[in-house]
């Protein structure tokens, strides 16, 4: 609602040398104004933006001279200037584009001079040799080719020239790419730069194509020829060299295909060579000497996939699909490279390059269209919905449309959706809507599951080329359950694009069918009465999402239903208030009404005071007891369509009382929405009371004002002044000490948003200001705010006070100060963690007081005279410095006392506190604009020498092989005899107390401690003071490692700010930079060796959050030293790693504690647009640690490699990036779930979950079996295609174990594994004879799982069977089962087996039968034989059956069956359990419901055993 500024346009002006001014000063007259003077002027002006006025005055002076004046030397020279102003301006200079389209106007008499002056300052431009500055000529030369006559002309005299000069611009930066290998920087320049150049020469071949046409230049001697045949040979090198950034692959892809086609004779025959070129079937003798000579890299059969890639891409963006020009040459080309796109979406997995070929697939069906315009009978055959092209199209479409990657998925619809075009276009003439292709595909989408998202899409598309009525006509049920998966935040916009989609097309259909409205009441039954009943009773979060998705897009394509809204709901909406749960027809009401004003249906003025709603229903509604009703309440009131609406006293006071009884409102969600709705409308306050301030100084539209707004503007703004006001009282109000975090979040984020909306404005008169309603008793309530225990709330005010500062501290005097300042001091060593960050914001507000230093700091510190003299230095800056300087000599001195005591330290000034200060300090100072810079120098050099030193003093706590109960030896003898008091008295106990309970140090250590304290220097007077009272301290375990790991994180987090905010010297002479090469490369090595060190999580984490600040900074650092530690450094603990060395110091336990960390940070610092080339060449280290094919090596390798790729497969930094190498991450999980060794066993197990979440997403649900963490067994082999035969060679070797005859249990360990891999995976309706993986070879081994022992994996694989078995197999397969059953009781029947079997066919038949598919197969006959084949099977569920496990499962299947074949009976089908008597049914339903199912679990396998009650004795039956 809010506007937004419109950005300001930088021009930047030119200006002309001496030797130019000095021409034109010959030839301008003081007496009149022309050409020349005019010219003078405007280069004499500073303002870009005054300068292209000053152009556009002197084309009409241009357009008046006549013939005559062609010759005039005023007119060449001044045509000299502008030629030399063009070619000096920057490719984005506004003043170049207008410079260029006024001289496009030039009168034909004076174009020939303009040419001759662009032409000599254009040779001057070719004359440059530099490859740094190629850059500049080649952004010259696309300008003067783009829509600029002038240029084009002179750039077509100087033909040759530019020609020459771009083969060697190419073959420059070639070279010059080489030389800068691993210099990521450079090379990214130079790939840019060579993209530019490719682009250029594109453009000069496809604009000026009467210079290169024509019988001369192809003789292989001319000049012309050859240079073509240099930047094609070229283009060649660029395509298939792999490690130039893709756009540059792909440009290249382009200019191949362009230069082939210019150059190639006769042009019938170039299809017929690019189909050979991309099937690999070259044939030497047939393809001309040039084009071997500057492609011959492309005629091999083993052209690389991206290269074949950047081919199609090329083939289909450069050549003419239209009018059928290329003949059956080039429809074959379509259809090879529709085939070879199909072919490379299986090998091409890298994220960037899927992408490309996605939209290079839409591509090809746009290019399809336009050659089916005039194509062939043969090629309309070959694309028909039927065809195999098609087929596998769909495929493809259908392993994509729910790709993680958004591109893809939004190419995929585009693919979808011309190929029902394509297909259209195939049969037109015929009834599209009865058409059997699109029949299936109708009936195959609506057999989905509503969770898949490419299905909205995909019917989306087919609603537009059948329309709604006929789809509705198949299910009218469809409305209700797309709003039912509207609970989904992840489903909720798909869906309710499909819905606008169908209820708009379902509106045109009746607007086009009946004359009159009486096609509103069906509209509204279908679309908008389910709505209401959702809103009414539905949950949260479904009613939210089709408040912020459906409820917009129905009002704008239909907005009289709004009054059908109110009408239904305002008759039940005393009757039906709601609950804590519920919105009911009033929360409803409100959200609708909510709804409709903000996007300019309603007026709320209107319904008021036309008693639709009434002010005590919407007082009602903002104090209704659900918190989204209170909101939608309140956005009824505070959203509108204008911004400048005026703010109704009604609407002031109803705001007054929502803020008396929400602002404690629990929910940080409505919290956040209260404070985002109010911003609005103080918004339109703002806005409007601007308007009211025009209009009320326009007299004459007194009268207008009057008649509009019903009140003069004057007493309006009294009102908004008087309202604000109130509100401020009343927030101020509720900041009492006491109050709760959710009230002073709110009123502190309110108030916040009033100060940024009426901040002091430099011109229009403002109706309030918030500095206004400050005195010293609410500045005082806001600095209380400090003392919270919450950040957000400390933050919010620190935010607040520094809006209104300038007040703020006005209102602070001297005793005042100082209070505030001795406070911060001291609770900056403070043992409580809170306390500091107190501190931290307290000092961070006194450093803007003018009288800090003197009223303050002069009591610690040493006056600096000069400080004090220079004027030109800042308040911040000068407190900012003094503040540290006092902190930094107080860490100083307690660091040395930490050295002789950590447990004194720990108890009495733990020394984190006043380095979070420092911290704090640092990050509020412009460091890009400091006065004191040598002061600054000396401090940053301390600073680290003393992060140093305290990491010294602490690390051997957190570095201990167990921190968590570490007590350092003290050097103090009497600390050390009062420790080994302490670890005397816990040791005969042998517990834990000591790590719970205070032990206290004894008043006999008083003596020693005054000495400490007297040793101090006096010039700290709270030291002093903390001293004398050192007699008593409490010290734990728990302080002493929260001590240390928390200065260990402070000093990380210092030192990752000092390299982050400080500009770097980039060489060794004395600069402006604050911090030394030197210095950074030892801070990253403190990194390091902290990191691949520490063992306490709490340490190494927060050591992580400093390295990425530095890692980060090296990404984007000019030095090339700099630039290339974080490659360094990864490939030095990839070799730790490796050597097994034993004098290593990495952590082996703890998950190698800080080493996958450090390798996290490297890698995510990485440029997301690189090539990645660290993370390859990592992930192929790491994986081949992970499975070693040696197993004869060290373990400890592979237990680093399984943790390290554990956290990169968690890192969403790496995004689609690191999926190429799930697979492999697979793999080596289960291979390791098989290794002897414990530990690599538990990190092959914490991998292999991490993969499965990456894998399939994070779980939303509580529900195992839910299928919106599931993906298809075609979409999941076709993501993962190597992962086929590793499955299927280990489901192979696990079976094989599985001896169902045998007594004893042998369990493979990687059958739970695999089959929760397999379970994952669900049937598609789609998958179908174009699939490329069988699903054939996994059926019988999963079906040889279910005889397993163990209870879990007989259910999994139940579960796992089921995406493998095609629905039409489905009857033929649960047959197969129920017959593999034993007929009756026999001595040895295994239960176990039966069990599987029976789990089996439950999972297939309840698959089956829930997805709707049954109806379109034979489904009398299969099922028939199902229940007849049940029927010889029915002793299971009887007595002669002793398990009851396994006749429980049975029962599940009859029950299943009987459910689910209901409907069938009730269409006239037969009685399905006519093989069971009633008698027989009864009786085994009634002994089952007496008989008390309990399962409990035995300690020695995971065979379930299930205890029968209701007898005196108690019999135990074991499965199997």
């Amino acid at each position: 609602m809010v506007l937004k500024k419109k950005k300001e346009v930088q021009v930047d002006a030119f200006f002309l040398d001496h030797h130019q001014a000095e021409k034109l000063q010959r030839f301008s007259k003081a007496e009149e104004q022309n050409l020349a003077s005019l010219l003078l002027h405007c280069a004499q002006l500073r303002n870009g933006i005054q300068q292209i006025q000053c152009i556009k005055q002197m084309m009409p002076l241009l357009k008046q001279m006549d013939q005559s004046s062609a010759g005039d030397p005023m007119v060449k020279a001044c045509l000299d200037v502008l030629g030399e102003m063009y070619f000096s301006l920057g490719a984005k200079n506004p003043l170049k584009k207008v410079l260029a389209s006024s001289l496009n106007g030039l009168p034909g008499h004076l174009m020939l001079s303009a040419v001759q002056s662009f032409v000599c300052c254009l040779r001057e431009e070719l004359k440059t040799t530099e490859v740094y500055l190629y850059r500049k000529v080649l952004d010259n030369l696309a300008a003067c080719l783009e829509d600029f006559s002038v240029g084009r002309a002179c750039i077509k005299s100087l033909f040759e020239e530019v020609l020459q000069f771009l083969q060697k611009v190419l073959l420059d930066i070639q070279e010059e790419n080489r030389k800068n290998h691993g210099n990521r920087i450079v090379q990214t320049q130079l790939m840019h730069d060579l993209l530019i150049a490719i682009k250029v020469s594109m453009m000069l071949v496809q604009k000026l194509q009467e210079n290169i046409q024509g019988s001369l230049w192809k003789h292989s001697e001319s000049f012309v020829w050859q240079s073509m045949c240099s930047l094609l040979k070229s283009s060649t090198d660029f395509l298939m060299d792999a490690t130039l950034l893709q756009t540059v692959q792909t440009t290249s892809g382009l200019a191949v295909i362009l230069f082939t086609r210019a150059m190639y004779e006769p042009s019938e025959e170039l299809p017929s060579l690019m189909s050979a070129l991309l099937l690999g079937t070259v044939e030497h003798s047939g393809v001309p000497a040039w084009f071997k000579r500057s492609c011959g890299a492309l005629c091999t059969a083993e052209l690389p996939h991206s290269a074949r890639l950047f081919l199609c891409h090329g083939a289909l963006a450069m050549l003419d699909w239209k009018n059928g020009s290329m003949g059956t040459n080039g429809e074959k080309l379509l259809l090879d490279i529709a085939s070879v796109l199909l072919s490379l979406s299986s090998e091409l997995k890298e994220s960037s390059v899927a992408t490309s070929l996605s939209r290079i697939l839409a591509i090809w069906t746009n290019s399809a269209l336009a050659a089916l315009v005039s194509g062939s009978p043969d090629l309309k055959i070959k694309l028909n919905g039927n065809s195999d092209i098609i087929g596998n199209l769909l495929e493809y479409i259908y392993t994509h449309w729910d790709h993680p990657l958004d591109a893809i998925r939004h190419q995929t619809k585009l693919v979808f959706k011309n190929l029902l075009q394509i297909h259209q276009t195939t049969i037109a003439g015929s009834n599209g809507k009865s058409d059997p292709f699109f029949a299936r595909l109708i009936k195959h989408l609506l057999s989905l599951d509503w969770h898949v998202k490419g299905k909205y899409a995909s019917l989306g598309c087919l609603v537009e080329c059948v329309g709604t009525e006929n789809i509705l006509q198949l299910d009218r049920a469809i409305p209700v359950q797309i709003l039912d998966v509207m609970s989904d935040q992840s489903l909720a916009p798909y869906a309710s694009d499909l819905l606008e989609t169908m209820f708009t097309n379902h509106k045109a259909h009746f607007t086009s069918s009946f004359q009159e409205s009486t096609w509103i009441d069906q509209w509204h039954n279908i679309w908008v009465s389910p709505l209401l009943v959702i809103l009414c009773e539905g949950n949260h979060d479904q009613t939210t999402y089709i408040i912020d998705y459906y409820l917009p897009k129905l009002l704008k394509c239909n907005p009289d239903s709004l009054s059908y809204m109110i009408k239904i709901l305002q008759a039940s909406a005393d009757a039906n208030l709601g609950s804590c749960s519920t919105r009911g027809a009033l929360g409803a009401l409100m959200a609708c009404l909510r709804t409709a004003r903000a996007h300019g249906h309603l007026e709320l003025s209107t319904i008021m005071s036309s008693g639709l709603v009434s002010t005590e229903c919407i007082k009602q509604g903002l104090v209704h007891q659900h918190s989204q009703v209170c909101i939608d309440a309140l956005g009824l009131l505070c959203e509108t369509h204008r911004t400048t609406e005026i703010v109704s006293l009604e609407e002031m006071q109803l705001i007054q009382f929502f803020l008396m009884y929400n602002l404690n409102n629990q929910s940080p969600s409505v919290r956040q929405q209260i404070v985002s709705l109010l911003r609005k409308l103080f918004c339109r306050i703002q806005e409007s009371s601007q308007v009211l301030y025009k209009l009320q100084q326009n007299k004459t539209k007194q009268e207008l004002v009057e008649n509009s707004t019903k009140m003069p503007p004057l007493k309006i703004l009294q009102q908004y002044k008087d309202f604000m006001s109130s509100v401020c009282a009343r927030l101020f109000e509720v900041l009492f000490p006491g109050s709760s975090h959710p009230t002073r979040f709110s009123a502190l984020s309110i108030l916040e948003s009033i100060a940024e909306i009426f901040s002091v404005p430099k011109g229009p008169a403002q109706v309030f200001q918030l500095d206004q309603e400050i005195d010293s008793a609410r500045v005082q309530t806001l600095i209380q705010c400090f003392a919270s225990t919450f950040e957000e709330v400390k933050n919010l005010a620190f935010r607040l006070l520094m809006k209104l500062r300038d007040v703020a501290l006005n209102l602070q005097d001297s005793e005042n100060l100082d209070l505030l300042f001795q406070a911060a001091i001291d609770l900056s060593t403070s043992t409580k963690p809170y306390d500091c960050v107190t501190a931290s914001y307290l000092l961070n507000f006194l450093v803007y007081h003018e009288g800090l230093q003197h009223i303050c700091l002069g009591k610690w510190l040493e006056k600096n005279p000069q400080m004090d003299e220079n004027t030109s230095v800042s308040t911040v800056e000068k407190n900012t410095l003094a503040v540290i300087k006092l902190l930094l000599v107080n860490v100083e001195e307690e660091i040395l006392q930490a050295k002789k005591s950590l447990l004194q330290a720990a108890a009495s000034f733990p020394m984190y506190g006043r380095v979070h200060c420092i911290t704090g300090a640092l990050q509020q100072l412009p460091f890009n604009n400091l006065t004191l810079v040598s002061e600054w120098k000396e401090m940053v050099t301390r600073l680290i020498l003393m992060s140093y030193s305290l990491s010294a003093v602490v690390s051997p706590v957190v570095q201990s092989s167990s921190p968590e109960g570490l007590i350092p030896m003290d050097s103090d003898p009497e600390s050390a005899s009062r420790l080994q008091m302490i670890l005397h008295e816990i040791q005969p106990q042998d517990t834990n107390d000591y790590f719970t309970q205070t032990k206290i140090l004894k008043e006999h250590c008083k003596e020693e401690s005054e000495k400490l304290a007297d040793q101090r220097p006096t010039e700290n007077i709270c030291m002093e003071k903390r001293g004398k009272d050192r007699q008593v301290c409490d010290v734990t375990a728990q302080m002493v490692l929260v001590c240390c790991w928390r200065s260990m994180k402070e000093v990380s987090l210092l030192l990752g700010t000092l390299c982050k905010l400080l500009p770097s010297q980039t060489t060794s002479e004395p600069s402006d930079g604050l911090i030394t090469i030197e210095q950074v490369k030892n801070i990253g090595d403190y990194f390091k060796h902290h990191l691949l060190q520490s063992r306490h999580r709490g340490a190494f984490e927060l050591a992580y959050a400093g390295f990425v600040q530095l890692t980060e900074m090296l990404s984007r650092c000019n030095n090339e030293s700099l630039h290339k530690m974080p490659e360094h450094w990864l490939s030095c603990v990839l070799e730790e790693i490796k050597s097994c060395d034993p004098s290593s110091t990495l952590c082996a336990t703890r998950r190698s504690a800080g080493i996958p960390f450090y390798i996290q940070a490297l890698l995510a610092s990485e440029p997301k647009k690189s090539k990645t080339d660290l993370l390859k060449m990592t992930m192929k280290e790491l994986i081949s640690l992970a499975a070693p094919l040696n197993e004869s090596l060290s373990v400890i390798p592979q237990v680093h490699a399984l943790n390290i790729l554990r956290a990169l497969y968690r890192d969403t930094r790496l995004g689609e990036n690191i999926m190429p190498y799930v697979a492999d991450g697979i793999k080596a999980s289960i291979l390791g779930f098989m290794s002897p060794v414990w530990a690599v066993r538990n990190s092959s197990t914490l991998l292999f979950s991490a993969l499965i979440t990456r894998i399939f997403g994070v779980k939303r649900g509580k529900d195992e079996n839910s299928k919106k963490n599931r993906m298809t067994g075609r979409e999941f082999f076709s993501r993962f295609p190597s992962l086929y035969p590793f499955l299927l060679k280990q489901l192979e070797i696990v079976t094989s174990t599985l001896n169902s005859e045998a007594e004893e249990l042998k369990i493979h360990p990687s059958l739970f594994l695999l089959l929760l891999i397999l379970g994952r995976l669900y049937p598609s309706p789609m998958d179908g004879s174009h699939s490329a993986l069988s699903t054939a070879p996994f059926v019988p081994f999963i079906i040889r799982c279910g005889r397993s022992p163990v209870y879990r994996c007989r259910e999994m694989s139940g579960r796992a069977l089921v995406p493998f078995v095609l629905a039409n197999e489905v009857p033929h397969t649960v047959l197969a089962l129920l017959r593999a059953l034993p007929d009756s009781a026999t001595h040895g029947t295994r239960q176990n087996s039966v069990h599987g079997t029976l789990l089996q066919v439950f999972h297939l038949l309840q698959s089956y039968l829930e997805s709707n598919q049954f109806v379109s197969l034979d489904f009398q006959q299969g099922l028939g034989d199902i229940i007849t084949c049940m029927g010889t099977k029915l002793w299971l569920a009887k007595r002669l059956n002793p398990c009851l496990v396994t006749r429980a499962a049975y029962l599940d299947v009859l029950v299943m069956l009987s459910t689910h074949l209901e409907k069938f009976q009730k269409q006239g089908g037969e009685t399905p359990f006519y093989f069971i008597s009633v008698a027989e049914y009864q009786l085994i339903t009634s002994r089952i419901k007496k008989q008390s199912l309990k399962p409990r679990c035995r300690d020695t396998d995971d065979v379930y055993i299930y205890q029968c009650g209701g007898h005196k004795g108690i019999e135990d039956v074991y499965v199997g």
